[in-house]
């Protein structure tokens, strides 16, 4: 006999299985479908690995500098790529493992196998029917690897690779040529020049990180070409032959030698194989609502599979908005114009809402204030000097409507920002909320204090 649940989620990745727990706390009956292991590409081939690779690339960095902080050190530094990737399987294993445990505790059947959704309420696992009432499609995306003459074959030796596949390489590259100038490819090109590898990007529009604000698209491209970085823009990609990569700009042909080669040009959503469920698609993505409602009642698609935003933390929201609505316990909506988005650089950046060039391309009387990090007496302190805070507000009620942080902890800043847009908060408020000192969150209060009128340390 077929066993019966509330919610089927197919997909274990952030989105799958915070939804599986969320929906399980809230009362429902859950089963979660995963063919690999709990965690998806975020925590197994992504997110967590990268930071592990990206923190040993920082302490590598700050020993090579200790000079500077009055410490010193006799000895030459070095690094272990061994114990570099034993210490990537160690973190990203505890974590898998964590994530099981936290599943099994609030009693989701976990099921290891392919899900086949026959319908909305139908999946097969192994042979076995999984009768259900509501299914949530949580099945990620897969990194591309475009039809370009030889990559192919070059990817079948291992030569060019995807984030995957560059996570667990076990040699080291002394040199690499990245495709594709977005978050992946910039966190890869920081991590392996730390090290001392020769990077190259290629990139074929007119710069690094196109959704991100000009101001910071401009100053970060400027501190990796100063780290030794090379950025060639505007340049496409023709051929590969194994190690030899050509690629084109303005018209002339040149070709490159790599020791590796990193295709970060995007991903694909897993979509295939739902063809008969005649969801409403655009291209690989499953169209969804604001509560990730799909065409078909009862079936809902959270994470890289709508093609939304391709971020764990939107997965995980989205799953939590999906669940809400199946069991009607709340009215949350999502609101794609108050996500925060995160690169693990050198310095970080992090954004929330609109660029510039966003409010001004909707007509928003707005107004910036932008405030340098030197001004903030923690970064002296912590010997950073590079960066900005830019604060977009509209005139009118000085309320936020885009925040663009370049330097050292953005990410861990953002979030301030991402409260005070979802409670309508202005700068006002912001200003008037007492931040203590010293701390890098003073940056905040400056930004803000410029948008009301003008900082008072710059």
């Amino acid at each position: 006999m077929a066993k019966t649940y509330d919610i089927v989620v197919v997909g274990g990745g952030p989105g799958g299985y915070v939804a599986a727990i969320k929906g399980a706390q809230l009362g429902a009956k859950v089963a979660l479908v995963e063919k690999e292991v709990v965690g998806g590409i975020c925590l197994n081939h992504g997110c967590i690995p990268t930071k592990t690779f990206l923190k040993s690339a920082k302490v590598y960095k700050t020993l090579q500098h200790a000079n500077d902080y009055g410490v010193t050190n006799s000895g030459t530094v070095g690094f272990d790529w061994d114990k570099i990737l034993s210490r990537k399987n160690g973190v990203v294993k505890q974590l898998t493992n964590g994530v099981a445990f936290l599943l099994k505790k609030n009693g989701v059947d976990v099921y290891n196998g392919f899900g086949e959704v026959k319908s909305a309420s139908e999946v097969v696992v192994n042979g076995e029917t999984l009768q259900t009432k509501n299914v949530i499609i949580a099945t990620g995306a897969t990194a591309v690897v475009p039809p370009i003459p030889g990559v192919k074959e070059a990817y079948e030796k291992g030569i060019v690779v995807t984030s995957r596949e560059l996570l667990n390489v076990k040699d080291y590259p002394k040199s690499i040529v990245i495709v594709g100038g977005g978050v992946i490819g910039v966190e890869f090109a920081t991590v392996f020049n730390s090290f001392g590898s020769k990077v190259t990007i290629i990139e074929m529009m007119d710069g690094i990180l196109p959704t991100m604000d000009d101001d910071v698209r401009q100053a970060y491209a400027k501190t990796l070409k100063r780290d030794g970085i090379e950025i060639l823009t505007k340049a496409e990609v023709k051929k590969v032959n194994d190690h030899k990569i050509t690629y084109s700009f303005e018209g002339v042909e040149t070709t490159i030698e790599s020791d590796l080669i990193l295709m970060a040009v995007g991903t694909r959503a897993n979509s295939k194989g739902l063809e008969h469920l005649n969801l409403e698609m655009d291209r690989a993505n499953i169209k969804t609502n604001e509560y990730l409602q799909t065409n078909v009642k009862g079936i809902y698609a959270i994470g890289d599979v709508n093609g939304k935003y391709m971020l764990a933390h939107v997965a995980e929201h989205e799953g939590v908005v999906a669940v809400e609505h199946i069991l009607g316990k709340g009215h949350q909506k999502m609101n794609y114009d108050q996500i925060p988005s995160c690169i693990y650089g050198s310095p970080e950046i992090a954004a929330i809402g609109l660029t510039e060039k966003e409010a001004k391309a909707r007509g928003i009387d707005y107004k910036v204030s932008k405030v340098p990090l030197a001004a903030i007496g923690k970064a002296l302190a912590d010997g950073e000097k590079e960066g900005f805070a830019k604060l977009i507000v509209d005139k009118k009620y000085l309320e936020v409507i885009g925040a663009h942080i370049y330097a050292y902890n953005a990410t861990e800043l953002i979030s301030e920002y991402s409260v005070a847009m979802k409670a309508e908060a202005t700068a006002y408020e912001m200003a008037h909320a007492v931040h203590p000192h010293p701390t890098l969150s003073e940056l905040t209060l400056e930004a803000a204090l410029g948008a009301i009128d003008k900082p008072i340390h710059v």
